[in-house]
């Protein structure tokens, strides 16, 4: 991201099949950052909606959204002058 945006280094986006798993999704990555980096975000949102969950690590924002959220939202299209790496699940 640093290339075209100033507020972080990385978007780490990420889908669940419905709200439960991307809840478990980010319950999961915020549970192991906290044990193993000792990091917490700075800020979480739509944690309890569960259709788009945000939480801003500073250099790392972490996107969990529903199949629906990530089509509508778009955020590839958005920022799709950034480098895209895509991992294996």
């Amino acid at each position: 991201m640093r290339p075209v945006c100033t507020y972080t280094d990385y978007f780490v986006i990420a889908t669940g099949g419905n709200p439960r798993q991307t809840k478990s999704i980010y319950d999961e990555v915020h549970g192991r950052l906290k044990r193993e980096q000792h990091a917490l975000p700075r800020a979480v949102d739509g944690a309890s909606e569960g259709s788009w969950i945000i939480a801003d690590y500073i250099d790392v924002v972490l996107h969990v959204f529903t199949p629906d959220a990530r089509a509508f939202y778009g955020l590839e299209d958005l920022w799709g002058d950034v480098p895209l790496v895509e991992v294996a699940s």
